[in-house]
């Protein structure tokens, strides 16, 4: 059976930094949770805490690799298996962050203004020696992409619709089957029902 065990937000943001840092070269790291888990948010503390120690960190949030409305939407606003295969350019995401910082050192920041429903115009960017990327949004983990260490912020069904605004609800039926067929192994699995109370698995933690 798994083991958890609680954390603060604090402890939690110095394990994960502290492990990072153990990495060397140009590192990638997915914050996978839902909207609800806000990883953007949990990606921007993990960043801040590793410019602290002098390591170049940087965030990609998934929402800025969205699909044009158009293609999200061509099956109604609301369905389930397009949220989970056509709402996200997880190909592109691939393209033009993991590999693009892994072969030619440099990775494009947004391909798509979601509020705007253009294209983002972001410049290529370059990434100094050492720099991380922290990539974070819902349904990373399980679709292959190349991460050297993982973070899930793992929220159960009731959790979610407590945190989810009703008019995005129809998402949480994607949310739970996409984990439920693509059962992961994170580096760090982080219970965050309450995200001001999370815990940590440390079952996982002691195998790695």
């Amino acid at each position: 059976m798994p083991h958890f065990d609680p954390i603060t937000r604090d402890g939690l943001v110095e394990l994960i930094t502290d492990r990072i840092r153990e990495l060397g070269g140009r590192v990638l790291i997915a914050i996978d949770g839902a909207d609800a888990a806000e990883p953007v948010t949990a990606a921007d503390h993990i960043s801040t805490a590793l410019r602290d120690t002098g390591r170049a960190a940087e965030v990609v949030s998934l929402h800025d690799y969205i699909r044009p409305a158009s293609l999200r939407m061509e099956f109604g606003r609301t369905d389930e298996m397009s949220y989970r295969t056509a709402w996200f350019d997880y190909a592109a995401l691939d393209r033009e962050v993991i590999r693009a910082l892994r072969d030619d050192a440099r990775w494009l920041a947004a391909l798509w203004d979601e509020d705007r429903d253009r294209s983002a115009r972001s410049p290529i960017r370059t990434a100094a020696p050492g720099t991380v990327l922290l990539i974070a949004g819902p349904m990373l983990l399980g679709r292959g992409l190349d991460f050297d260490l993982s973070v899930h912020l793992d929220m159960s069904e009731p959790a979610l619709y407590r945190r989810t605004p009703p008019v995005d609800r129809w998402t949480i039926p994607a949310l739970l089957r996409h984990d439920r067929d693509n059962p992961s192994a994170p580096t760090f699995f982080i219970r965050w029902d309450h995200p001001d109370r999370p815990a940590l698995r440390i079952d996982d933690i002691a195998r790695r």
